[in-house]
């Protein structure tokens, strides 16, 4: 079930990325992720995923809480794949 939901994420993650990815900066996406995580760690995340993380932050429903939990999950995901 992790998986799913994890691949589900990533697969959400890349097509807003790929729609935002011109108007989005790597340093806009970090602000608008640091606005909502504060000291989180994103030094692992390469320009394409730190905008796409900034997508889904942004286009995720919910509250803040929802919002904080799906972009967590989402960061914590692409930095597993970095490792591997």
């Amino acid at each position: 079930m992790k998986t799913l939901i994890t691949s589900a994420l990533i697969a959400t993650a890349a097509l807003t990325g790929a729609a935002s990815a011109a108007t989005t900066t790597a340093a806009n996406a970090t602000s608008i992720i640091k606005s909502t995580l504060p000291g989180t760690d994103l030094s692992a995340l390469s320009t394409e995923q730190l905008v796409a993380v900034a997508g889904t932050l942004q286009n995720t429903d919910g509250g803040a809480a929802k919002k904080a939990g799906v972009t967590r999950a989402l960061i914590k995901s692409l930095q597993f794949k970095a490792e591997q």
